[in-house]
C-alpha cells in the first residue's frame, strides 16, 4: 500500500514555466539545440555592489538567524524604498521580509482565507496565483479580460465578480505575462468599486515595478487611493529588476495586524529568510540603480524587437507591453488555419519538439490560444527564436 497523498493536492498543478522549463533542460541535455523562452528570469548578472555587500555580511559573521520577518537594516531600507518611490509611509511593525515575492503571497493567503472565501483573480494571470489560492483553503474565481482592455480588468467586471463570499482582490502590473500595466484612471476606477464593498482586500504583486518604460509614471492603488491601505497590501521584491533570483527575497508592506498574521504563519514555517541575502537586498534597494536602468533599457530594446517581429508573421498577434519582460501573443490565427495542433498546449508541445523554441502555453495563465514568451535572454537567441517560429508558422 503507498502513501497517502493529501487530497487538497489533488487539484494543484505543477508550475507550467518551471515544467517547460525542465523539459527544455532535459532536452538540452540529449544534445537538441533548444532556445529555452519559458523562465522569467534575467540573464543578467547581480550587480557587483550588490555581491560585495553579501560578501562584507559574510566577512563580518552576519550568518545567524535573523528575526523571523527580516533584519531592521532591511526593513529600514524597505521604508526607504517606499518614501522614495512611492511617497508612502510605513513602520517596521508593517514589514515583512520572505523568502521571494511569491513566499509573502503565500504567507498572505495563508494568513487572511478559510474555507469558502473568495479571491478574485484577473486572466491572464501568473500560473500559481489559483494553486496558492486553493491550497491556503480559498476559492479562486477567475475574472476574464481581452485585448481590447489591454488585459486589464475593467471597474464594471470587478463589480459584477463581487460576491458576500470575496475576500480578496489580485492586481499584478506591469503584468506577468502581458506586460501590461493600470493606468491611474483605471485604478481610480477599481477603487471606486472597492470602497463600495469593504470586506474585500487586495494585493498588489508590483515585483516587476521597475522594469516599466511607459510614458505616464506608474502608479500602485495605494498611490491612487491612499484611503485603502487600510485593506490593502503591497508585494515586491529583488529578484527581477535586480537580476536576484536565487537569492530568494521578497518583501511586503500593510496593515500591522496582517503583517503580524504573514509573521505567524512564517514562524512556523520557513522563519528568517537568508541573513546574507538580506544583506545584500539593503544594497541593493539603497545602492546604485545604474545597473537596474541598464537591464531595463535592455528589455525594452528585446521587446521592440519580438513584438515587431512576431506581429510579422502571419496567425501571431501580439500587443506592445509597458514592462517586465514577457510577450503574450495570440497565437489564434495560427491555430485556426493549422488543424493539426487543437490547442496552444498541443502547439506550445510542437513548437519545443519540431522547432526547438520552448514557450509556455497560454491556458496555464488562464487564456487558452496564447503562448507567453520570455525576452529575458540575449538578441542572438530572440533574433534565432523569431526565425525559427517564422518557419514553424509558414509550415516550414
Amino acid at each position: 500500500m503507498g502513501v497517502a497523498i493529501a487530497a487538497r493536492l489533488s487539484a494543484i498543478k505543477p508550475s507550467a514555466t518551471i515544467a517547460v522549463s525542465m523539459k527544455a533542460a532535459d532536452l538540452k541535455a540529449a544534445g537538441r539545440d533548444i532556445i529555452a523562452l519559458g523562465a522569467g528570469e534575467p540573464d543578467f548578472d547581480t550587480p557587483d555592489h550588490i555581491k560585495q555587500a553579501a560578501l562584507e555580511a559574510i566577512s563580518a559573521g552576519q550568518t545567524k538567524y535573523t528575526a523571523v520577518d527580516g533584519t531592521l537594516a532591511l526593513k529600514e531600507a524597505i521604508l526607504r524604498k517606499y518614501r522614495r518611490d512611492n511617497d508612502l509611509s510605513y513602520e517596521p511593525a508593517q514589514v515583512i521580509v520572505s523568502n521571494g515575492a511569491k513566499h509573502s503571497i503565500f504567507n498572505l493567503l495563508l494568513a487572511i482565507l478559510d474555507a469558502g472565501d473568495e479571491v478574485l483573480v484577473p486572466a491572464p494571470y501568473w500560473v500559481s496565483y489559483p494553486d496558492m489560492v486553493a491550497l491556503a483553503g480559498g476559492t479562486p474565481r477567475i475574472v476574464g479580460t481581452t485585448a481590447e482592455t489591454a488585459f486589464r480588468v475593467t471597474p464594471a467586471q470587478l463589480e459584477a465578480a463581487i460576491t458576500p463570499a470575496t475576500k480578496l482582490l489580485i492586481l499584478n502590473a506591469p503584468s506577468n505575462p502581458t506586460g501590461q500595466v493600470y493606468r491611474e484612471e483605471d485604478l481610480a476606477g477599481l477603487a471606486e468599486v472597492l470602497r463600495r464593498h469593504p470586506q474585500v482586500m487586495v494585493v498588489s504583486d508590483d515585483i516587476y515595478e521597475l522594469i516599466y518604460w511607459g510614458v505616464a509614471p506608474l502608479r500602485n492603488l495605494l498611490e491612487v487611493a491612499p484611503d485603502l491601505a487600510d485593506r490593502t497590501v503591497l508585494v515586491n521584491g529583488v529578484s527581477k529588476a535586480y537580476a536576484m533570483t536565487g537569492w530568494r527575497i521578497g518583501y511586503a508592506v500593510g496593515p500591522a495586524a496582517v503583517i503580524a498574521a504573514m509573521r505567524k504563519v512564517q514562524s512556523q514555517s520557513t522563519s528568517n529568510p537568508c541573513s546574507i541575502s538580506q544583506a545584500a537586498s539593503a544594497a541593493a534597494l539603497d545602492g546604485d540603480h545604474g545597473p537596474v536602468s541598464a537591464m531595463g533599457a535592455a528589455f525594452k530594446e528585446r521587446h521592440d524587437y519580438v513584438v515587431g517581429a512576431l506581429n510579422g508573421i502571419e496567425g501571431i498577434r501580439c500587443l506592445p507591453a509597458d514592462g517586465a519582460f514577457y510577450a503574450f501573443a495570440s497565437f489564434e490565427g495560427l491555430l485556426a488555419r493549422r488543424p493539426e495542433f487543437p490547442d496552444d498546449v498541443a502547439l506550445a508541445g510542437a513548437l519545443l519538439e519540431g522547432a526547438g523554441v520552448a514557450m509556455v502555453p497560454g491556458t496555464a495563465f488562464g487564456m487558452p490560444g496564447h503562448l507567453r514568451l520570455s525576452y529575458a535572454t540575449s538578441m542572438a537567441q530572440l533574433e534565432a527564436a523569431m526565425a525559427r517560429l517564422g518557419e514553424f508558422a509558414a509550415g516550414g
